[in-house]
């Protein structure tokens, strides 16, 4: 049955993206059916071209993990639209501002052959990076998704930023200004839980449970 108004979910630009915003009164399903029908049919227009960042707005409206789960599935299944931030009066508050530069930024979605996300800090990526796909960022970048494309981290000059991923087969990573390809095909290599680092110079690739060794602060991710 199609949807006769727009009166549930309201669709706004903004200068660096878009704004979701969620009626907080009507039924979730009724939420989850218009957002669907303007998706497939009323702002297909969106869902063309460039990476799209999403903000999302729930205003009042309490929701349990899995309706956020809901909402986040439908959005993430386009391929250009990377939700940036999730806003509702009842996440709970950290209880303590963290200091910038140890920020984690999570955003989720997929990055496909062509694509580029520029972050500005650490970001935790929920997704997959395709071949031809690229992620950068000042900081660090860990992704919860396989990495097959380009990843560079530390693009400012920071040597110690770290690139992380569940499925590590990158066609490319750079760390800095330092740059490292896979390996030649005639070399075999298992790809898994890695990381990859610089130390003296030299960029390094390790297995996941070893990045301790590095003194990283995980409480960076308090609040994520």
């Amino acid at each position: 049955m199609a949807v006769k108004s727009s009166r549930y979910v309201t669709i706004k630009g903004i200068k660096d993206g878009l704004v979701f915003q969620f009626d907080d009164q009507c039924e979730f399903n009724d939420l989850v059916t218009e957002l669907t029908y303007k998706l497939e049919h009323s702002h297909q227009n969106i869902l063309t071209g460039p990476l799209v960042h999403i903000d999302m707005k729930l205003g009042n409206r309490e929701i349990t993990d899995e309706e956020k789960d809901t909402l986040l599935d439908i959005l993430s299944q386009k391929g250009n639209l990377i939700v940036r931030s999730f806003d509702s009066p009842y996440e709970e508050p950290v209880e303590a501002p963290l200091p910038e530069k140890h920020m984690v930024k999570t955003i989720s979605g997929m990055i496909r052959s062509g694509q580029v996300l520029h972050h500005e800090g650490t970001v935790l990526f929920l997704g997959d990076v395709n071949a031809g796909g690229t992620i950068i960022s000042t900081g660090d970048i860990y992704i919860l998704g396989a990495l097959r494309g380009m990843a560079h981290a530390g693009i400012d000059g920071n040597e110690q930023a770290v690139i992380a991923a569940s499925f590590f087969s990158p066609t490319q990573i750079r760390i800095a200004d330092m740059i490292s390809r896979p390996p030649d095909e005639g070399e075999s290599r298992e790809s898994h839980m890695e990381f990859a680092y610089l130390q003296d110079g030299i960029m390094k690739i390790d297995k996941m449970a070893n990045i301790a060794r590095l003194g990283r602060d995980f409480n960076v991710f308090k609040g994520v």
